[in-house]
């Protein structure tokens, strides 16, 4: 898939928005500046303690007088799928709902990544997908898969809850030394097994002083060879584990929100990226993020706070309007000042000439993992980026409104221009399609000045002549008692340019025709 990658970048680049003018327990880990975030190393293989084989000499060591009353047999299997394409992908995430690894859990990590490319599975191609399934899971037809190992969980096995004597954690250590694997235990092996729990948090120097914060519904995830659990944090970054762990997990956040967006893109394409934290205690691990941490880690939670903040205030209790996809797609790009809402991922420009040139077949491949929403962090500060995210949610809520029809000459408008008039992407307001252009900008710019207001209690912005069409127009409208969501409601389909939106305005809010007619006149291009 790389093949591709440095066109869209151009193609994402030139359909972009300007800049915005952006305004104890557990040990707490504060991830540093240096991870890595290339392909992960893999070393040697290790004996995974939890197959039924391990389990049973387990069992026999700890309680040799009562291992022959119990008959241990798999509760799970440890398996690797190769999806031939984005469908099959789609059955084993979505439909099958399994947490899949691109790299197996039984080797040691010389080096963290974000990614794992099996060197025997061709770059263009999706690489095999590791998962542990239920002893009794239904695969697929179609979607090849190996089976690797059989495996014993004790909490997955109904006969464990009977009063049999046996403490499961006990046996689960044994197996550890047994496997050569006690090293991987946690310092204190004699008590129960603990559920990992903590908070993720993150700051913004500008807001509620400065005072850390949760990074909301970001999925968490830890594990210890084929044991996993996964959960999201909460609103204000607190998460808890659903299964106990005696040994040392390795923790990760997978940006895949709970509210359906993720956050990709690593010069790879996948949907979620990963920012591993490395091994920590069972009892949980508390993260805080600031600028002095690994910057990617940074920019991906401030993304996902914004993009969490902006979906909940859609609600008809607050800004009223209609709220993006659920299942948007970001990519963040640290070298850029831009920003677009392409909508790739929906299938908005996919039918430009120049896409399906380049991508031919590949096109719905591209489609499952290509974004809708592209952030330049080049000003990586969290009101910068906060400022960038709720700019093209809400061109996101336009397009959920009005569709690839109308979002299709839009960006093809901005391209236009780009490539035509150098690198201004609003283009003069005079090209074929303008004005399109002209009522979505108006919307995104006007929208971002307000919610940025009520982060930060500042004033609302005016941008005066700064550009061709003008958004002052809706903070006019707004500061003289028209709400966003009436606003909203008139960005239809039909509303192509300035005329139709006045027009618009007026016939749903002809009380106030005097005083919408006046702003229009006021800001006569």
């Amino acid at each position: 898939m790389k093949r591709f990658v440095s066109l869209l970048t151009v193609l994402l680049a030139l359909g972009a928005c300007n800049d915005h003018d952006g305004l104890e327990g557990n040990s707490v880990r504060t991830p540093e500046s240096t991870l890595t975030h290339g392909m992960i190393q893999l070393g040697e293989k290790l004996e995974d303690p939890y197959t039924v084989e391990n389990m049973r000499k387990a069992l026999t060591k700890a309680y040799p007088t009562k291992a022959g009353r119990y008959d241990i047999s798999a509760t799970d299997l440890y398996v690797r799928f190769l999806p031939a394409n984005d469908g099959q992908l789609k059955v084993l995430q979505e439909e099958l709902g399994l947490y899949l690894m691109d790299h197996p859990m039984d080797y040691k990590i010389l080096q963290e990544g974000d990614y794992y490319q099996d060197p025997e599975v061709a770059e263009d191609a999706i690489t095999w997908q590791y998962a542990v399934v239920p002893q009794d899971f239904v695969f697929p037809e179609g979607i090849r898969y190996e089976l690797l190992d059989e495996c014993y969980m004790s909490e997955h096995d109904p006969t464990t809850r009977g009063d049999f004597g046996i403490d499961w954690d006990l046996v689960e250590r044994e197996a550890y030394r047994l496997t050569g694997n006690e090293d991987l235990l946690a310092a204190d092996t004699k008590g129960p097994a603990i559920a990992p729990s903590g908070r993720v948090t993150i700051e913004d120097p500008n807001f509620s002083g400065g005072k850390p914060f949760g990074v909301a519904g970001v999925k968490v995830v830890c594990n210890i060879f084929v044991k996993i659990a996964t959960c999201f944090t909460n609103r204000d970054g607190y998460y808890q584990m659903g299964k106990t762990f005696s040994g040392n997990p390795r923790y990760r956040l997978v940006f895949q929100n709970e509210k359906g967006f993720c956050i990709g893109f690593n010069w790879i394409i996948i949907p979620a990226s990963v920012s591993t934290l490395g091994n920590a205690g069972p009892q949980g691990l508390d993260v805080h993020v600031s600028t002095a941490s690994d910057g990617a880690l940074f920019r991906r939670c401030a993304v996902n706070n914004a993009a969490y903040d902006y979906l909940n205030r859609c609600a008809d209790t607050d800004l009223d309007i209609t709220s993006p996809h659920g299942d948007l797609r970001f990519w963040i790009f640290p070298g850029l000042n831009s920003s677009s809402t392409c909508m790739l991922h929906h299938g908005a420009f996919l039918s430009h000439k120049l896409i399906q040139t380049y991508l031919g077949a590949f096109t719905p491949l591209v489609q499952l993992f290509l974004p809708d929403i592209t952030i330049g962090t080049k000003e990586d500060g969290y009101a910068e980026i906060y400022d960038s995210v709720v700019h093209e949610m809400a061109h996101a809520s336009h397009y959920a409104k009005v569709g690839n029809n109308y979002w299709t000459p839009y960006i093809d408008y901005i391209i236009t221009c780009f490539i035509n008039e150098g690198r201004e992407a609003y283009g003069t307001g005079t090209r074929e399609g303008f004005g399109y252009c002209e009522i979505g900008e108006m919307w995104a710019y006007f929208m971002a000045s307000t919610l940025l207001k009520d982060r930060y209690n500042g004033s609302l912005r005016h941008y005066g002549n700064l550009f061709w069409f003008k958004p002052d127009i809706l903070t006019y409208l707004y500061e003289r008692g028209m709400s966003r969501s009436e606003i909203f409601n008139a960005l239809s389909g039909d509303v192509t340019h300035i005329d139709a939106l006045k027009n618009k305005l007026v016939t749903l809010y002809p009380g106030r025709e005097k005083m919408i007619l006046e702003t229009f006149r006021n800001y006569d291009k």
